[in-house]
């Protein structure tokens, strides 16, 4: 029971830091669209992309059985990727809204470059493995639809 919970916990960390990132935004002040956007970067795109790297780069047999896919070696060039992502994006937690928004672009781009993925191998490989069609899939598409929302609000509040 105790290694199920875990287990659960750990394939669904996106999901958490999300939720933590939408929690923090409205227990903590001040209260703004730029403020929810830093946590946005920092949990769910920051720490999840820090952790898809790990997973990618060190353990790359299980990441691909969680997507459905075999090993293969683009996993250390989408780990690589990951880590630039997630790193940049923590650090555009304590930066300007430009920085921000330069994050969310890249971070958005890609993310939603995976949902695309996701769909692909859906639609094209009859691929419904939770790492592909599971919580991954909808954080790809909901997180940065949330930061390309709150980075608009947080521009036009300048």
């Amino acid at each position: 029971m105790i290694a199920a919970t875990i287990a659960f916990i750990l394939s669904n960390m996106p999901a958490w830091l999300l939720i933590a990132a939408v929690v923090l935004a409205l227990v903590r002040r001040p209260r703004s669209a730029e403020r929810t956007l830093a946590w946005m970067l920092l949990l769910p795109i920051g720490l999840s992309g820090i952790w898809g790297a790990i997973f990618h780069l060190f353990f790359p047999a299980v990441a691909a059985a969680d997507i459905g896919w075999a090993v293969s070696p683009f996993q250390f060039e989408v780990g690589m990727a990951d880590l630039a992502i997630g790193v940049v994006a923590c650090m555009a937690f304590w930066a300007s809204l430009p920085f921000k928004a330069a994050a969310v672009f890249v971070a958005s781009i890609f993310l939603l470059g995976d949902a695309i993925g996701h769909v692909q191998q859906m639609v094209n490989a009859g691929n419904f493995a939770s790492g592909n069609a599971g919580v991954p899939f909808w954080t790809d598409v909901l997180v940065p639809a949330l930061s390309l929302i709150l980075l608009a609000v947080a521009w036009r509040r300048r």
